[in-house]
């Protein structure tokens, strides 16, 4: 059985380590990434840097969050292919002010596990599909920062 108090709040762990002159993210985003969503079968597009390289993605998924995902996943993967095997587990959006009704500002949270640990990353925005790229691109952050971390420890 799982304490959910182990699942590692990532925004915090990633806020202090951006916080720092000397950090370096593993990957930075270049352009934001287009959602083309015809309501069968959406389409994402990202252009980022990752391995010294800039990579041009994109993918489909069952929803536009699954096409966010797919697409980061594929342009992340050859640099880091690890990054294959971390999987969304959760996903939850709530309004913070319902009087502006369907212009609200959205927090997002994703909970995202690599089969060893489990961690959440919540974004906000007046955008879900936006909000849920930002929480995704940080939630892969993550996965790469703590690998990272988990072989210098050894």
């Amino acid at each position: 059985m799982i304490d959910f108090s182990e699942v590692i709040d990532a925004n915090r762990e990633l806020n202090i380590l951006q916080s720092l002159k000397r950090y370096r993210p593993p990957f930075r985003i270049l352009r934001n990434y287009h959602l083309v969503d015809n309501g069968v079968e959406p389409e994402a597009t990202v252009v980022l840097r990752a391995g010294g390289r800039e990579i041009h993605e994109a993918d489909t998924g069952v929803g536009p969050v699954d096409a966010l995902a797919n697409t980061l996943k594929k342009a992340l993967k050859p640099a880091f292919p690890f990054i294959e095997g971390v999987r969304l587990v959760d996903y939850s959006a709530k309004i913070h002010e319902s009087r502006s009704g369907t212009k609200a500002t959205i927090a997002v949270t994703v909970v995202l596990s690599d089969g060893d640990q489990i961690w959440k990353v919540s974004e906000i925005s007046q955008n879900i599909n936006q909000a849920s790229f930002h929480a995704l691109v940080g939630g892969y952050e993550f996965a790469i920062v703590n690998r990272r971390r988990g072989k210098q420890g050894r």
